[in-house]
Order: structure tokens, then C-alpha cells, then sequence
């Protein structure tokens, strides 16, 4: 049996575990606020707040239920457009009244939705994250701009936000209603863990939702999204180590790779979009195998390792570079899982890029995307390079040859325009949708020689390299 709280509500339902949260608000909870859009994460009208105890507090984010499937929210609090409602408008709804920031209004519950997980976790809030946080958010009608005065309206209103009392503020202050400061004690009381006897392994559902909805409501699934032992970054002193249900937020705002890799939080603003990397885990990007994963990209410029289990043991550790024979097929068994990610700590010296090219800048796929990570020792010398490269070929590319050609020479530009040669002999695109072959191999190109420009600045300058 499935068990969380729907707002003020405490559900228990044996409905099929695969069926969407989407599905469950409107047609069986009647809640018809949250709005059927694109069923593919891309519209953000369906957006609702998932909540998660942890150590008696709870931490909210928002999600696109029609990307999760009911059993993912077990023991956790769910909130709908209704389970925002105060006695009159809350702040958010107040604001988006107060600029015009509603035409049609189809939009609006999932704008509102996104500004109030805003509300929730901000610490010190600024007009630039309110507005990011509704990044998963799309509207027709209004130019976005009236939205914009709502995200300033309620980051004025947010000054003074106490974070010792978080709740209590916000409650007092209207943002939310004043049942969400009984909801940890509610949550405590339910099961923390959920029966799972399934087959085909699920993580998140942001990809295989999209394709295979009807048909994952009557499968058997063995859902790892719930399964304590696959949360988590763990850390050596020489090796990050990430469960497989770790979410793309929680890796991207880890604080000690943030410490790591400068941009990290860049990089993260280039993937998807907030309510999808909250549900979207690490491993199921891997496992999808599209060949410009843009999580994929960045741990196969990273050298990164994973572990194949079976019956929760791992089994074999296989490098990441490895595991795609081809389109979609991966070097793994049906009864293994990825199970964790594992990659060496950069040492001091060592430096890491990612660029991405899409049609728009945010929630977008690639038309190619890339990483690089780099380490000089004295005059210059390439002591240890990764090169990766998506959307030039049928699968996520480690570029092996080329990182051999550079390892043990000295950087420069010659070498960088020599190198990239060897580049263009490993890939292969073909046009599609997303650019023509010819297209890509000059994104390929230009990408790569932005990765060296963007690092050693003063040692390589564009013009020498164009």
C-alpha cells in the first residue's frame, strides 16, 4: 500500500503503483488545479511541491507529476495549487494578481507552485533565483515580463525571512497555510518504507515517463527512487562516490564539489529544468543511454566508474566509457542495476569545463554538449586529460584518441588545432531535428576550442585557434 499526505490529507491507496501523481491528483483526489499540459516535463502546468523528513524538518522542492509515478511520493507530503490556498490569496497568488502576471491562467497554478517552493527553501532571497526557480514554467500569453514584477513582489516580501523558524514565518507572514507546520509530526507516522517487489528497474520516470506512460501503469516495477541504500554522495579522500537514486539537484548543489569545481552551479542551470533534476535521478541518466545526456557527458569527462548490482550486491565495476555498445544498448545485463557513480577527486591543479549548445537556453536538449577536464605540471605539460563529447554519434562519447594524442605534450594552440583533428575523426553525426551532420561537427569544433579558451585565457586566445 501506497501512504502520503495530499495537502491536509493522509492517502492510503493500492492503486497501481505506476500510475502517475498527475493522474492520482486530478482524477482520483479531484483536484483539478494541476493542469494537464505536455505530459513530458516541459510545460510546467502540472507542477506540484514534494515534501521529504528529514531529521524532523521537512525539505520541499517542486516536480512535474506527470513525470512520477505514484509510488515515488511515498511517505511524503504532496501539495496541489489547493494546498496553497489561505484564508484569502497567499503572497505568491497575491503578486501574480498585483503585476498581471495571469492571462489565461492555464499556466498559473504551476508558476504559482514553483514561486512557493521558492518561498520554502530560499535563504537569502534575490529577484534573479525567484524568477530561476520557475525555470520548468512555460506561458503563452503574458511575455513573461508581468511574471517577473511577481518573482520582485515576492522576493521584497520575503525580506526578513527567519531561517530558524522557517515555517512558522512563513505561515504568519501568508506565503502557506498554517497546516504545513503539522505536517512533520504526520509524516513521521507513516511507513517509512514502501513494499517493492517489482522487475523492471525505474529511478525517477523523467525519461522512461515521457515514452512509456500507459504501458508503466500495468508493469512491474521495482521502484530504487525509494530505496534508502541508493541515496546519497559519499566521499574518500580520494573518490566521490553516488548512489544511484541520488537526484541531478542534490549532485549539482553538493557543497563540497561546489568547493571542487568552479561554475558548478552554472553547469546545473544548463541541465533540464528545477523540477525535474528534483526528481531526476543521476543513475537514470546513465542508464538512459541518450547520446547527449548532459549528466552522462559531464561524469564521462569526469572518468567516472560505475557499479552494476544484482539483488542489491554489487556485482562488477565497469568504466562509464564502457557501458554504451551502442544506440541504447548498454554493457550490462537485464538483472543488473547501476547501483553507484564513481569518480576520482581532481586534484588541486586539475581544471573541468562543460558546454552545451541547444535551441533555447534552458530546458532544452543539446544539440551537442561536451566536457573536458584538464591538469598541466610544469611548462605547460598535459599530465592528464578527458575529453567527452554528446550528439555526434549514437552514443555518449568518450574521446579516447584525442585525449591520447594530447596527454605528455605541451598546450598550445598548434597542438589544440592539431588535436582537433583527430576529434573529427572520432565522431560521426548525422543531421536530424536538432542541426545538420555538417552543423555539428562545426559545434564539435568550436565547443572544444572554447573549453581551452575558457581555462587558460591568457595562454589561448580565440584568434589564434579560429
Amino acid at each position: 500500500m501506497i501512504e502520503f499526505i495530499l495537502n491536509n490529507e493522509t492517502i492510503r491507496t493500492e492503486l497501481s503503483p505506476g500510475m502517475t501523481l498527475l493522474d492520482f491528483v486530478r482524477y482520483e483526489a479531484n483536484l483539478r488545479g494541476t493542469k494537464i499540459g505536455c505530459r513530458e516535463g516541459d510545460c510546467g502546468a502540472c507542477t506540484v511541491l514534494l515534501g521529504k523528513l528529514n531529521d524532523q524538518r521537512i525539505e520541499y522542492s517542486s516536480a512535474t507529476s506527470c513525470l512520477t509515478p505514484l509510488a515515488n511520493v511515498h511517505g511524503m507530503h504532496v501539495v496541489s495549487i489547493e494546498g496553497l490556498n489561505t484564508e484569502g490569496l497567499n503572497v505568491v497568488q497575491q503578486a501574480f494578481v498585483d503585476s498581471s502576471g495571469t492571462q489565461c491562467g492555464f499556466c498559473t497554478p504551476g508558476f504559482v507552485t514553483s514561486l512557493c517552493a521558492y518561498a520554502l527553501n530560499c535563504e537569502k532571497a534575490n529577484v534573479s533565483e525567484a524568477v530561476g526557480s520557475m525555470d520548468g514554467n512555460i506561458c503563452r500569453c503574458t511575455g513573461y515580463k508581468s511574471i517577473e514584477r511577481a518573482a520582485a513582489l515576492v522576493t521584497e516580501k520575503l525580506q526578513g525571512k527567519d531561517q530558524n523558524q522557517s515555517l512558522n514565518w512563513l505561515t504568519n507572514h501568508n506565503f502557506i497555510p498554517s497546516y504545513f507546520e503539522d505536517i512533520p509530526e504526520k509524516l513521521s507516522q507513516l511507513p517509512a518504507s514502501l513494499v517493492n517487489k517489482g522487475h523492471t528497474a525505474i529511478g525517477g520516470g523523467t525519461d522512461l515517463f515521457v515514452h512509456h506512460q500507459d504501458e508503466l501503469q500495468e508493469s512491474s516495477l521495482n521502484f530504487l527512487f525509494r530505496k534508502k541504500e541508493l541515496f546519497g554522495i559519499e566521499f574518500s579522500e580520494t573518490e566521490c562516490i553516488v548512489n544511484a537514486s541520488t537526484t541531478a539537484t542534490e549532485f549539482f548543489e553538493n557543497s563540497r564539489l561546489v568547493s571542487i569545481f568552479p561554475g558548478w552551479h552554472s553547469v546545473m542551470k544548463l541541465v533540464s529544468s528545477t523540477p525535474i533534476r528534483n526528481i531526476g535521478t543521476v543513475a537514470g541518466n546513465l542508464a538512459n543511454a541518450s547520446p547527449i545526456g548532459d549528466l552522462t557527458i559531464i561524469l564521462l569527462g569526469l572518468n567516472a566508474k560505475v557499479v552494476l548490482s544484482v539483488n542489491d550486491f554489487p556485482f562488477r565495476t565497469v568504466k562509464l566509457s564502457d557501458l554504451y555498445l551502442g544506440y541504447k544498448k548498454l554493457n550490462k545485463k537485464e538483472s543488473e542495476i547501476i547501483s553507484q557513480i564513481k569518480f576520482d577527486l581532481p586534484e588541486k591543479d586539475a581544471l573541468f569545463h562543460f558546454e552545451k549548445v541547444c535551441k533555447r537556453k534552458y530546458l532544452d536538449i543539446a544539440s551537442v554538449n561536451t566536457a573536458l577536464q584538464i591538469r598541466l605540471k610544469d611548462e605547460n605539460i598535459i599530465i592528464e586529460i578527458h575529453c567527452s563529447i554528446g550528439g555526434v554519434g549514437p552514443i555518449p562519447m568518450y574521446l579516447k584518441k584525442t585525449a591520447e594524442f594530447m596527454k605528455g605534450k605541451k598546450l598550445s594552440p598548434a597542438l589544440i588545432k592539431e588535436s582537433v583533428e583527430i576529434l573529427q575523426a572520432e565522431i560521426s553525426p548525422i543531421s536530424d531535428a536538432r542541426g545538420s551532420a555538417d552543423y555539428k561537427r562545426l559545434l564539435a569544433r568550436q565547443l572544444y576550442f572554447s573549453h581551452f579558451h575558457t581555462m587558460f585565457p591568457d595562454m589561448i586566445k580565440l584568434e589564434d585557434l579560429l
